[in-house]
């Protein structure tokens, strides 16, 4: 069975069960529970304050639950000190000794195991080659850039073998190219060693890109668990819908079990099972609004250009070039004073002779249009 693999029977690895914490008055967990499997590398995301790194330092042992249950491999280590649970553990800090060498950084947890010199010679030249590092073992920490610096944090918790690896931001120290890139080591490291990892990040991307199932928290409370490309396409909360990826918000309301009314039109959604009339908010994501050429057809999207439904014109008041795609910001009568912003591929714009100030016919998909219950007030900061 490979990593990120399991069968349903199974039973979890790690398991968490009503789990609270409180700091006096604060609560900053409440009744989480969660199961994590064998192999997996599962994703803490969240804002600050949302309660992943509370979650992730009980699991450790580092700060106690005020109640609830951990279990590991169905043993309980709830007040475990963090000396006698089976994990390896690497901060967004480094927290490297700056007086010792790379090799007796990666070693320390051997020596204290008693282990022998030349076994951990062997396992520290094993973890060297492991993370890129084969030549580093006689250079001090302040001689390796911040990316260095993180692989060698990585060896010395992988050193004992742990069965679970914890990381608490464990990019967010490095500049943007070098996280992307050792963003990449580390999954497919995870993946050879099959070793179960949870990981706490407030990044998006990150979370998207590196995990098996991610963890979306907020105010001391799961809000969603699921696959990258579940909590993408399939958020089931506004909070989730704001905060992972892009999203358009508009103010409408229920006009019927799968229709959604914006303003005097009435559009075809997702079903969404919200009473007739009930206020709302409509979304849908701006790389799923689908630009209409003068013959009905979409460079996007190619049709027959037929199903006119959802469709409508707009006025491009703002385009921004982003690189791969530009952002166009579209208003118009329709949008009942909402402004729709699109996300519309280079040859999309080319083809069409997109601009600012030109008028646009766009359509929105009703399987990528959701209706969610409450009014959008900024969730996200």
């Amino acid at each position: 069975m490979e990593a990120g693999e399991h069968r349903e029977a199974d039973a979890p690895f790690l398991e968490i069960v009503g789990v609270t914490k409180k700091f006096g008055e604060f609560t900053a967990l409440e009744n989480v529970s969660l199961q994590v499997h064998e192999g997996e590398l599962v994703c803490f995301l969240g804002p600050s304050g949302c309660g992943k790194t509370t979650l992730l330092r009980a699991i450790a042992g580092l700060d106690f639950q005020t109640s609830g249950r951990i279990l590991q491999r169905g043993v309980e280590i709830s007040f475990l000190p963090p000396t006698e649970r089976d994990f390896g553990i690497v901060f967004q800090s480094y927290a490297l000794f700056p007086n010792l060498t790379v090799a007796k950084n990666i070693g320390y947890g051997l020596v204290s195991r008693k282990m022998g010199r030349r076994a951990i010679r062997g396992r520290v030249a094993e973890l060297l080659e492991l993370v890129g590092l084969p030549e580093s073992g006689g250079k001090y920490p302040a001689a390796l850039s911040g990316g260095q610096q993180q692989r060698v944090a990585l060896a010395r918790a992988l050193a004992t073998s742990p069965g679970m690896l914890l990381l608490d931001e464990p990019l967010s120290a490095l500049d943007a190219k070098v996280r992307v890139h050792l963003r990449h080591e580390i999954k497919e490291l995870q993946r050879k060693l099959g070793v179960t990892t949870i990981m706490v990040t407030h990044d998006q991307e990150e979370a998207l890109s590196m995990a098996d199932r991610i963890v979306v928290m907020n105010q001391g409370v799961i809000e969603q668990v699921g696959t990258p490309t579940e909590i993408y396409r399939e958020p089931q909360s506004l909070f989730v819908a704001d905060f992972v990826g892009e999203m358009n918000h508009l103010s409408g309301e229920a006009a019927g079990p799968n229709s959604v009314r914006l303003g005097a039109v009435t559009l075809i959604s997702r079903p969404h099972g919200l009473n007739s009339g009930t206020r709302g908010t409509i979304s849908i994501r701006p790389e799923d609004v689908v630009p209409h050429g003068p013959d009905g057809r979409s460079p996007d999207a190619p049709g027959d250009g037929d199903d006119d439904q959802n469709a409508f014109d707009g006025t491009i008041k703002e385009m921004e070039f982003l690189g791969s795609y530009w952002r166009a910001r579209i208003t118009g009568e329709m949008l009942d004073g909402n402004s729709l912003i699109a996300d519309f591929s280079m040859n999309a714009v080319r083809r069409m002779s997109l601009a600012e100030g030109k008028t646009i016919r766009v359509e929105l998909p009703p399987d990528r249009l959701r209706l969610f219950l409450g009014e959008y007030t900024g969730l996200v900061a």
